[in-house]
């Protein structure tokens, strides 16, 4: 493995984990972190003996620098990267990667106007967690046919005084809990049914009513094909949650569970029998998460040899239009 000297942009819960992360990676050197908060940037700095900043141009147009992460609050996210880029490094930025749809498509402008173009990879994580690489592995392997349906829900309870925070401000967050967790679970739809072409949904705020976003989003997506996938996405889910139902002709396999506050990761897949009844059942269980090394495995694999991560910018563009499309359509009731 080649040496790479990385930078990151924001140092804050998602910045730190990132940072532990490239410990896992001899090769990885975090350089330099950034952060408007001094405090935040030199704590980080300290527990990972690297350099600090609060401008983070320092980072992005830093010549040792091969690799940015970017994992700031939604609003410098474009910005970010696009620096980034421009000036040559690798980066992984973190989802929505922008605030909404316009402000990625002039990330994905400046990324294809360049002549020699860097790794530029979304954080999708939840692509590499174990059981979603199992369905992949049983949807392709054990003979139950096209996926129908998609059924998913995600969910925490937020904490005291969610609704000052950054998430629950628009012109910080650009939309609610559709924009966070909802668009893990579109991508993972994605990940698995290919794109959708509508998309229809009803955004509420039930509880933090003190914010500018929703705190609920109720969707429908379809695909060419006809199949549909739905999903609830809640901060007002006061016991967190992961569930997700993939439906296919002859088979059902069911997610849930994340680890830590969200239960144990679980897949259990069902196989019909010829004469149908009950099912054939099979049960998986992972302990711990190891999916945010994974991504930053696929990442280096990807700078390395020279292809394309999984979950690129493209993908996020593909989840922020129907976000867009959700967002843009009047309430359903």
């Amino acid at each position: 493995m080649a040496s790479h000297n990385v930078g990151i942009i924001g140092c804050g819960v998602i910045g730190a984990r990132r940072a532990e992360i490239l410990k896992k990676f001899p090769a990885a050197k975090l350089v330099k972190v950034a952060d408007i908060n001094p405090e935040r940037a030199k704590a980080l700095a300290e527990q990972n003996k690297c350099a600090h900043t609060t401008d983070w141009h320092e980072v992005t147009q830093d010549p040792q620098i091969s690799q940015v992460i970017v994992s700031t609050t939604n609003n410098l996210l474009a910005e970010a990267t696009i620096d980034a880029i421009k000036h040559g490094k690798h980066v992984l930025v973190e989802k929505p990667a922008a605030r909404n749809l316009d402000e990625l498509n002039k990330v994905i402008a400046a990324y294809e106007s360049l002549a020699k173009k860097p790794v530029l990879k979304a954080g999708f994580n939840h692509r590499f967690h174990p059981a979603f690489q199992k369905a992949k592995e049983i949807i392709a392997t054990q003979g139950i046919g096209e996926i129908m349906f998609i059924r998913a829900r995600y969910g925490h309870g937020a904490r005291v005084g969610y609704d000052k925070e950054w998430r629950s401000k628009k012109e910080v967050s650009g939309g609610g809990e559709l924009l966070d967790q909802g668009v893990h679970v579109i991508d993972l739809a994605r990940y698995f049914m290919g794109d959708f072409e509508r998309a229809v949904g009803h955004c509420e705020t039930f509880f933090w009513k003190n914010g500018e976003v929703e705190d609920n989003c109720f969707a429908l997506m379809k695909t060419p094909k006809g199949q549909i996938a739905s999903f609830h996405v809640s901060t007002t889910q006061w016991k967190n949650i992961f569930s997700m139902e993939i439906f296919c002709k002859t088979g059902q396999i069911n997610i849930d569970g994340l680890g830590k506050s969200y239960g144990k990761e679980t897949l259990t897949f069902y196989k019909m029998k010829p004469e149908m009844g009950p099912p054939d059942k099979e049960v998986y269980d992972w302990e711990g998460d190891d999916s945010w090394e994974k991504e930053y495995a696929d990442f280096i694999s990807a700078i390395e040899q020279n292809k394309e991560p999984n979950g690129t910018i493209y993908d996020v563009r593909a989840a922020l239009k129907l976000v867009s499309e959700i967002y843009s359509k009047p309430k359903l009731l």
